[in-house]
């Protein structure tokens, strides 16, 4: 459905302005459409993007700043999200042996577990957005939000 139908307006500033709003509302609308899943694991967004950034770095550990470095949301806290993560047992929090003021965080296998269940439901909003653009219309898309930030 067009923006203008969406958000009940038929009149922008410019193209520029539009553009940014339908931004915003698509950005939102994805939110919306992820935290269904999220809310059936118990997670906020900001959960899983930590967990895949530990992930990511996994066997190895990873530090709060790392996390935080390359987090979507750069506005979180992070000893806050790891506390939870902890509480849960997604993961561990440990001192790290060759820098006593360096915080060490590793996946457990719960957490390793808990994101192979998240893979399919995740994996279907992939394809939901594959049945409305091609891999060529994403990688486009893409480009011009990346231009967008230059």
């Amino acid at each position: 459905m067009k923006l203008e139908e969406e958000i009940k307006q038929s009149k922008f500033e410019s193209p520029y302005q539009k553009a940014i709003i339908n931004i915003i509302y698509t950005a939102n609308w994805l939110r919306d459409q992820q935290m269904e899943v999220f809310r059936a694991f118990d997670v906020l967004p900001q959960h899983y993007n930590a967990l895949r950034i530990i992930k990511g770095k996994h066997p190895d550990p990873c530090s709060p700043g790392e996390i935080k470095e390359v987090m979507l949301d750069k506005g979180n806290d992070v000893t806050r999200l790891v506390d939870k993560l902890v509480k849960k047992g997604l993961v561990k929090r440990n001192l790290c042996e060759s820098n006593r003021r360096k915080i060490d965080i590793i996946l457990t296998e719960k957490g390793l577990t808990f994101l192979k269940e998240l893979n399919d439901p995740m994996k279907k909003q992939l394809s939901a957005m594959k049945r409305t653009m091609s891999e060529k219309e994403a990688c486009v898309l893409s480009d011009i939000l990346d231009k967008m930030r230059d």
